[in-house]
């Protein structure tokens, strides 16, 4: 039986293409591989993130939540309020480890998508 190796691409569902576009690239600043009419691919460090207008009705439906690894969640989170991208809550602690404290806060993408920024920090 194979092995899963990784994760090498995510798919978010986007009801208007240029609208999501615009978010990934210009406010979350995601560098944009290429796109097509009903599709677009970015770059996240090793990760290919895929936006596409739903094929079918039944993909027709917010995506998982994905998780951005950011080094400064508190730096992130004011810069991007400052986009206007529309967040649920604020930078919180979510889980403590020995010294590694893990940061979370949430966030709506332009197509009602609920995201994250995540940060680990050392206490």
């Amino acid at each position: 039986m194979a092995k899963i190796q990784n994760v090498g691409q995510i798919g978010v569902p986007v009801k208007d293409i240029d609208r999501a576009v615009a978010f990934y690239k210009d406010i979350l600043a995601l560098p944009l591989l290429f796109s097509m009419e009903t599709m677009a691919f970015f770059e996240c460090n090793g990760l290919r993130l895929l936006l596409s207008l739903p094929e079918q009705e039944q993909f027709a439906h917010p995506s998982s939540v994905i998780y951005f690894q950011v080094a400064d969640i508190k730096e992130s989170y004011q810069g991007l309020v400052e986009k206007g991208v529309n967040f649920i809550d604020e930078p919180h602690i979510v889980a403590k480890m020995g010294h590694t404290e893990t940061w979370m806060t949430f966030f709506k993408d332009t197509e009602d998508n609920t995201h994250a920024l995540m940060s680990e920090v050392q206490s």
